[in-house]
């Protein structure tokens, strides 16, 4: 059957808070430039008191997908879990603005609280991500809409989303129920600390269940516990019908069965890093919903990366849209 959106996200629903700083307010607060921590409810609470103000909107990785890809003109929805908070209450706002339809029912109040992801940019555009993870981490099967995945022609799921136990289940019901509707399955593998900690259970679910693999160099080559990204790359070949990987300034390398085609990076003025890989993970998305050459999947993904880092923020700032 025909599908009713082009692209599921299934990730984080975080509200992202960036700011810009320097680098003695990431040394006052012990903080490693350009990493992802994970902090605590306190912590939280104390470094959004001590940074200074900053922009916020609905985010997470796929969620910053999902608004882009929408914002190029596919269909989309999203599940993620937040709860009945004015920042839950934010987020669902902000990512229905961006064209995204959000169903996910929201977590009780009183229980965790939303999620948020306070991201430091330095002058020269690193960022470095504060993230409290809060009611993302109760996604589980039950919040799996199977009907919405069996109407959507590709599933995308976030790796970061992939720690708690019940997420993992969500994730292969997900695909399970995708395949069952003759759907596509693609992963983000998000951060190469991510694969770090779950590297059986990550390479389980791309040979098994996943058609479509997004990731950067650091993080494939930790998924196959390789030392360069050529065998990275043959490794990839096994497990997926297509990969995209990306190299930073490199650009890309678009896998498929024998094929490799090489996207070059465009020209970009850096502001700030925030968000590339969603970026170009939406453009590529985007392009192969709508059947396009894997070339210009690949031109469109570049594209896009090099419009967000363009500016503070993972995403085009709406008013320029």
């Amino acid at each position: 059957m025909p599908a009713r959106f082009d692209i599921l996200g299934i990730g984080n629903a975080i509200v992202d808070v960036v700011a810009r700083t320097d680098d003695g307010f990431l040394s006052r607060h012990d903080m490693h430039k350009g990493a992802m921590r994970l902090i605590d409810a306190a912590q939280a609470e104390a470094l959004y008191a001590a940074m200074p103000p900053g922009e916020e909107s609905s985010g997470g990785s796929v969620a910053n997908t999902c608004a882009i890809a929408a914002e190029l003109g596919a269909r989309v929805a999203y599940l993620g879990k937040v709860a009945e908070d004015p920042l839950g209450a934010a987020f669902s706002r902000d990512i229905a603005a961006s064209g995204v339809h959000f169903p996910t029912a929201k977590l009780p109040a009183g229980t965790l609280p939303t999620a948020r992801c306070l991201i430091l940019v330095t002058p020269e555009g690193q960022r470095t991500m504060n993230t409290f993870l809060g009611a993302c981490v109760t996604f589980g099967e039950a919040d799996v809409d199977t009907a919405l995945i069996a109407q959507s022609a590709v599933t995308y799921l976030e790796g970061y989303l992939f720690d708690p136990p019940a997420a993992q289940a969500a994730f292969r019901l997900a695909a399970a129920t995708a395949h069952a509707a003759g759907r596509q399955v693609a992963l983000s593998l998000s951060d190469a600390f991510c694969v770090d900690r779950h590297r059986a259970a990550f390479r389980e679910l791309v040979a098994g269940h996943v058609d479509i693999l997004l990731a950067n160099e650091a993080e494939v080559t930790s998924l196959y516990e390789v030392n360069s990204f050529e065998e990275a790359m043959a490794a990839a070949r096994g497990d997926v019908g297509l990969a995209a990987l990306t190299r930073s300034e490199a650009g890309s390398v678009i896998l498929r069965g024998d094929e490799t085609i090489a996207v070059a990076a465009e020209p970009a003025r850096v502001v700030d890093t925030t968000g590339a890989g969603d970026a170009y993970a939406a453009g590529f998305l985007y392009g192969l919903t709508r059947d396009l050459p894997l070339a210009e999947c690949g031109r469109i993904a570049s594209l896009s990366a090099a419009e967000v880092i363009a500016h503070i923020g993972a995403r085009r700032p709406r008013a320029a849209a």
